[in-house]
C-alpha cells in the first residue's frame, strides 16, 4: 500500500514519456498524483497505430544508454526484463551512401575497427582514442553533468564544473573535432549522423556530444520486443502500481493562479477543455513548454516570452511515412541510414534557408526484422523519417512530391522496388505535429542541443513567477531522447519532494 506522507495534489500535464515517469516517481514519494493528457492514448510522441495487423511505433524508435532505463525502474524494486525483453541489433545499423554502396555497423568492436581501416588506413587507432575520450565524456556527463540540477549559471560554472567542461570540449563543434580525426566522409557522418536526433547539425552541436559514439559503438544498440510502446506500457504500470489516477482524451486550456498571495503568486489548479476546474497544490507541466508559457499561462506569469521562443534555434520537425509493404525486403537491417554525400546542404535547408530538401538524408526503420509481432507473415513494417526545416508549407501537393522523391531513392539505392507493393500508407508531418502536440512550429523534437541551449542554458524546471509550478521533458535539462527525458523526470521529482516537505 501506498504510504501518503504529503497529501499534496499534483497535476502532471501530459502523459508523455517525461510525464508518466515524473507521475509515478512523484506517487511512490506519496503525492496524488493526477495526468491529465490531451489525447486517447499515453506516450504524447510515442504513439502507436495499429492498421492491416501492423503496428508502428510512431516516435521514438532507438533505445540507447539502457542503463539509464535499468536505473529508473530500479527506484521501484523493479528490472527493464520484469517489463519486456531487450534485444541487442546486430548490425547496429546499416548506412546507404549516395554513391558508394553500403556500411554495417556491427556490434562486435574489433569488426568495428576493421571497417574503419578498410575505409581509411590506420583509422582503427584514430576510432580507440575517439572512443576513449566519448567514454570519459560519457561517464564525466553521467556523474557530474546530466542527473544535476542548474537553478543558476553560477551552478553551471563552478571550477570543477568548468575543468569537466573543458574534457568534454563544450566550446568546440562536433564537426570541428570529428574532421581533425578523420578525413573520409564516410567515417565522419557514422560518427555525426546522431546529431538529427538530439535537435542540431554537426556544426552547432557541442563536441560533447561525441560520447554518443561511445552509446553506439560500446554499449550498443537494442530493441524492445514488441516496440518502443513497451516502455510506454511499463510507465503506465508503475503509475498505476503507485495510485497515480489517468484521465485521458482531455486537454488543459488554462492553469489557474492565484495572485493574492503575500509571496509569490500561485498556482491553484486547472481549467479543461471541458469546463472542467481540478484542483491542485502542484501542477508538472510535461508537454510542450512554449505552448503552456505563451498559452496556459497569464503573460505576466510566464518566464519566457514569444519573443525568446521565436530566438531559440529549434529542433527540426520531421515528414514521417508509415508503410506497410507485401514481401520481404532482403536490403534492410533493422536501422538504416540512408546519407546524401553533400549533407551540408540539407542541414543548410533546415537551418539556414528553411526549404523542403533537394537531395534530403533520410532514416529508415524496419522493425519487422527484429520483431515478428510489428508485421503480417511475409511483410515488412517500414518508417520513414526525412527532417525538415519547421514552419513550411506543409500541404499535401508538397508531401506527394517528397514521398515520390524519397521512395525512387529508396528503390534506387536498395535495388529493391517497394512502390508496386505498398498495402498501408500513412504521413505525417508539422501540422500533425501541431494539432497532436501542441508543437512550437510543428519541431519533432524540442529545442535544440546548441551549446547555449545546454544544461543551465535550457529552460527551467520550475517557474521563478509561479511558485508551485515546475516543468520537465525535452525541452528542459538535460534534454532531446527517451534517456534523457527520464533523467529530467527524475531531476524534477526530487526537486519538487525537496521543496514540499512540509
Amino acid at each position: 500500500m501506498r504510504v501518503s506522507f504529503h497529501e499534496k495534489k499534483v497535476i502532471v500535464v501530459g502523459a508523455g514519456f517525461s510525464g508518466l515517469a515524473s507521475a509515478a516517481l512523484l506517487a511512490k514519494k506519496g503525492f496524488d498524483v493526477t495526468i491529465v493528457e490531451k489525447n486517447k492514448n499515453l506516450g504524447g510522441r510515442a504513439q502507436t497505430w495499429k492498421t492491416k495487423g501492423f503496428m508502428y511505433d510512431m516516435g521514438p524508435s532507438w533505445y540507447l544508454m539502457p542503463e539509464v532505463f535499468e536505473n529508473y525502474y530500479k527506484i521501484f524494486g523493479k528490472k527493464t526484463s520484469d517489463f519486456y525483453k531487450l534485444k541487442q541489433l546486430d548490425p547496429s545499423f546499416r548506412v546507404f551512401y549516395e554513391k558508394e554502396g553500403m556500411v554495417d555497423l556491427p556490434k562486435d568492436k574489433k569488426k568495428v575497427y576493421k571497417l574503419f581501416d578498410s575505409i581509411e588506413s590506420g583509422s582503427s587507432k584514430k576510432l580507440k582514442n575517439y572512443l576513449d575520450l566519448a567514454k570519459l565524456k560519457y561517464d564525466i556527463a553521467m556523474e557530474k553533468f546530466l542527473y544535476k540540477e542548474y537553478q543558476t549559471i553560477i551552478d553551471f560554472f563552478t571550477p570543477e564544473l568548468i575543468t569537466s567542461g573543458l574534457k568534454l570540449q563544450m566550446f568546440e563543434s562536433l564537426d570541428s573535432y570529428v574532421s581533425k580525426k578523420f578525413k573520409n566522409h564516410k567515417l565522419k557522418k557514422v560518427l555525426e549522423y546522431s546529431m538529427v536526433f538530439l535537435g542540431g547539425s554537426p556544426k552547432n552541436t557541442p563536441a560533447l556530444y561525441s560520447l554518443m559514439s561511445h552509446v553506439d559503438i560500446n554499449k550498443g544498440v537494442y530493441y524492445p520486443l514488441g516496440g518502443m510502446v513497451e516502455i510506454v506500457n511499463a510507465l503506465e504500470k508503475l503509475c498505476k502500481n503507485n495510485g497515480v489516477k489517468i484521465i485521458k482524451g482531455t486537454e488543459v486550456k488554462k492553469i489557474i493562479t492565484n495572485d493574492n498571495t503575500k509571496s509569490r503568486t500561485l498556482c491553484s489548479g486547472i481549467l479543461t477543455n471541458k469546463g472542467k476546474k481540478i484542483s491542485a497544490d502542484i501542477i508538472l507541466v510535461s508537454s510542450d513548454y512554449e505552448e503552456a508559457e505563451t498559452k496556459l499561462l497569464h503573460k505576466k506569469h510566464s518566464i519566457y516570452s514569444t519573443n525568446y521562443w521565436n530566438k531559440r534555434v529549434m529542433g527540426p520537425s520531421a515528414l514521417l511515412f508509415y508503410i506497410g509493404v507485401k514481401g520481404k525486403l532482403k536490403s534492410l537491417k533493422h536501422h538504416n541510414l540512408f546519407l546524401a554525400d553533400e549533407w551540408e546542404e540539407h542541414f543548410d535547408q533546415i537551418y539556414k534557408n528553411p526549404t523542403w530538401p533537394t537531395n534530403p538524408s533520410y532514416y529508415v526503420s524496419c522493425p519487422s526484422k527484429s520483431d515478428n509481432s510489428v508485421a503480417p507473415k511475409g511483410k515488412e513494417n517500414l518508417f520513414f523519417l526525412i527532417p525538415i526545416a519547421n514552419e513550411l508549407n506543409d500541404g499535401d501537393k508538397e508531401r506527394e512530391k517528397m514521398f515520390k522523391k524519397i521512395i525512387n531513392d529508396f528503390e534506387k539505392r536498395t535495388k529493391e522496388k517497394i512502390s508496386d507493393k505498398i498495402i498501408v500508407k500513412r504521413i505525417f508531418s508539422q501540422r500533425d505535429f501541431k494539432k497532436e502536440y501542441n508543437s512550437f512550429k510543428g519541431t519533432a523534437l524540442g529545442l535544440a542541443h546548441t551549446l547555449f541551449q545546454t544544461a543551465v542554458f535550457r529552460p527551467s524546471h520550475k517557474s521563478k513567477k509561479v511558485k508551485n509550478l515546475y516543468y520537465t521533458g525535452s525541452y528542459t535539462h538535460p534534454g532531446i531522447g527517451v534517456p534523457m527525458v527520464l533523467i529530467s523526470a527524475q531531476i524534477v521529482a526530487d526537486k519538487i519532494q525537496k521543496e514540499n516537505k512540509n
